[in-house]
């Protein structure tokens, strides 16, 4: 499981969905790098996954949990930071920015088994904003939600403020696109790639986890990469 959904929900795909995959399929083997941008408007309308069959894609898959996503931007996305903090937050684009940032290069490792190795993310650590709010006493654990409306996941504080979990806003050294969980995605470097919640709108700090989307269907809460969920591939650290 990576981006955010394997099996989805069941949703039909439209016909139009279908053609265009069949269109852009037939035309990527000669011109993929060009199609990219195309692929990625047709996966926006794709809830199954197929769209990461197509070439193209840079080894990445196309997943989400519901049938369409709205699109955010510098002009109407917002992070809101809270929970228990001494000074709740909410940040826009901008302002993320400006934070500082670091940037990591490790292989993004899906649970289903595709990896992409050498994979550059570059964001503000999430240890940053915690800080900036000033968690309270009590806290045991960090809370994600996304605005597709129902993904979430968690991770414990401790595992939120290593200096590998970072709040992204670059993948592959360009600006993190609304595919890939764009403007801004969670990144969790040494964990599955279901863990690190695409399209995040909201930092909850908790006084105990809280079990992510997929957490509750099954899926191992801590999901270090070789070390859960059943698999033994090597680890992205």
């Amino acid at each position: 499981m990576s981006e955010q959904n394997e099996e989805g929900r069941g949703t039909p795909v439209g016909r139009r969905v279908v053609l265009g995959l069949l269109g852009l399929g037939a035309a990527g083997v000669a011109a993929g790098p060009y199609l990219l941008r195309a692929q990625e408007a047709v996966a926006g309308k794709d809830p199954t996954g197929l769209t990461g069959l197509l070439p193209g894609g840079g080894g990445f898959r196309y997943y989400s949990v519901v049938a369409s996503v709205p699109t955010r931007d510098a002009d109407t996305y917002t992070l809101t930071v809270d929970g228990l903090v001494e000074r709740p937050g909410r940040y826009r684009l901008a302002d993320l920015r400006a934070m500082p940032q670091r940037r990591i290069v490790r292989d993004v490792q899906c649970v289903t088994g595709w990896r992409v190795p050498d994979t550059p993310f570059e964001g503000v650590p999430l240890a940053h904003l915690l800080d900036s709010a000033g968690v309270t006493a009590g806290a045991r654990a960090v809370r994600f939600s996304c605005f597709d409306g129902e993904y979430t996941e968690s991770l414990t504080l401790e595992q939120a403020r290593r200096d590998d979990v970072l709040v992204a806003l670059r993948l592959q050294d360009a600006p993190i696109s609304h595919a890939h969980g764009g403007p801004v995605r969670l990144y969790v470097a040494p964990m599955y790639f279901y863990k690190s919640a695409k399209w995040l709108s909201g930092i909850t700090v908790t006084d105990a986890v809280r079990p992510g989307y997929w957490e509750e269907l099954g899926y191992d809460t801590d999901a270090w990469v070789g070390r859960s969920n059943g698999r033994d591939d090597a680890p992205t650290a």
